[in-house]
């Protein structure tokens, strides 16, 4: 099934499928990159986490309604996804003050967000991924302003989702950051991964982070708390 290399990025490789061009193989690797990409390393297994997180965040997604790129998990590493072109907006969705907006604006962390906080992000690596306003966003893609307004309130039923989905496990989920894109048939679904690499996490009892954060600030071992996430979700099936 999987095919030509395609792209390779941060955290994955993305493969075309020789008989369907409207079909990817995404490749989940052991790569871990914080700060746009100045502190890396690699952590065994850590590919197999994510991918098998995201397929059951899609999944549960899948359930309640929430169209998205993916098909299937083929594999411990690797999901088969619908071939989307990505808009070029990070869209993130905070419920409680923490990481970048405490540092930005001097927030007190842990403030809760009440509605829930969307900012958008222009995609863009050699520019720092910088943060937007909407007049930013349809100034530099492709996006109609009705279009924004769909994709901010996808982003809002998506945490809805993900706060249920995650509280299940006994995590409350703190942020996440979504991509979207466009299918063959031109419609917006979300795309990319969701996995703890994409949201902040903190253990509902202890408070302690259970996110990519643990790599971010030297808090432990990322896959021991990978791993822990992994187990929660399939002792709940």
């Amino acid at each position: 099934m999987k095919d030509k290399l395609l792209y390779e990025g941060k955290a994955k490789q993305v493969f075309t499928v020789a008989d369907n061009p409207n079909l990817l193989v995404l490749s989940y690797k052991n790569d871990a990159t914080a700060f746009n990409g100045e502190k890396k390393a690699q952590f065994q297994g850590k590919g197999r986490y994510n991918n098998l997180i995201s397929a059951k965040v899609f999944e549960y997604l899948h359930e309640h309604g929430v169209n998205s790129h993916f098909k299937e998990a083929l594999n411990e590493t690797e999901q088969l996804v619908e071939k989307t072109t990505i808009i070029p907006l990070e869209v993130v969705v905070r419920n409680v003050a923490a990481g970048s907006i405490v540092r930005r604006i001097g927030m007190q962390e842990k403030t809760i967000f009440t509605p829930p906080l969307v900012e958008l992000f222009y995609k863009k690596d050699e520019l720092g991924d910088p943060l937007i306003n909407d007049e930013h966003a349809l100034l530099l893609t492709d996006v109609t302003e009705a279009e924004l307004n769909q994709i901010k309130e996808m982003a809002l039923r998506v945490n809805e989702q993900l706060q249920a989905f995650f509280k299940e496990i006994h995590l409350q989920l703190v942020d996440f950051k979504l991509e979207f894109g466009r299918n063959p048939n031109g419609e917006i679904v979300l795309s990319d991964e969701v996995s703890p690499d994409t949201c902040r996490l903190w253990d509902i009892a202890t408070g302690e982070k259970m996110d990519k954060d643990v790599f971010r600030e030297d808090l432990g071992d990322l896959v021991t708390v990978y791993d822990n996430i992994l187990s929660r979700l399939e002792a709940k099936q």
